[in-house]
């Protein structure tokens, strides 16, 4: 089933508003996450709350079937150059598939739809787009949805905004339909 109805919809979302290390402030996030929060059930990590412990405890103790991560992030055809940014570090996409994998065989259901909103998620290098796919393979999640190229915070939060809209507005919409319903609006 290709659609995740609006009753159903529940969200694990962790992000970073604020700059770490020496990745910019990105003040779209925290719009997105609790506009986002206000549409459908969520559990939100968002800055000092958005730490590596903090998210794997969330995802292992949580049957949620949305995990929507907005923050920093680069995914490369290399694996050690792939990683998402949470409040105390880069964590590696080994780690964090780790954490999806044991989410999987806790549950015994794949994740429905990981949600990797950041600019550049998928860039790193020429062949990028293999590490985004690779990783979306390995986390054995059954939809994945990232960026392919620089793009803005706040027409990001937007786009992802009008996404769940669309999700929970309409259960029978699919998620690839509700994407291209929130990129044309």
């Amino acid at each position: 089933v290709d659609s995740v109805t609006g009753e159903k919809l529940s969200i694990l979302m962790g992000g970073l508003s604020e700059g770490r290390e020496m990745f910019s402030p990105l003040p779209g996030v925290e719009t997105e996450l609790t506009e986002i929060s206000q549409i459908v059930k969520s559990d939100l990590l968002l800055n000092q709350r958005f730490t590596n412990p903090n998210l794997a405890a969330k995802i292992n103790s949580l049957n949620f079937p949305v995990v929507h991560i907005a923050t920093h992030g680069q995914f490369s055809s290399q694996v050690e150059d792939t990683f998402i940014l949470t409040w105390d570090g880069k964590m590696n996409v080994q780690e964090f598939n780790s954490i999806l994998r044991s989410r999987e065989q806790k549950f015994s259901r794949p994740l429905e739809l990981l949600v990797l909103s950041a600019c550049q998620t998928a860039t790193g290098d020429r062949r990028a787009a293999l590490g985004l796919a690779g990783f979306a393979v390995r986390s054995g999640a059954r939809t994945t949805l990232g960026t392919l190229w620089q793009v803005s915070d706040r027409s990001t939060a937007d786009l992802m905004i009008r996404f769940y809209q669309e999700l929970a507005g309409h259960p029978a919409t699919s998620k690839a339909k509700a994407l291209q319903m929130a990129q044309l609006a």
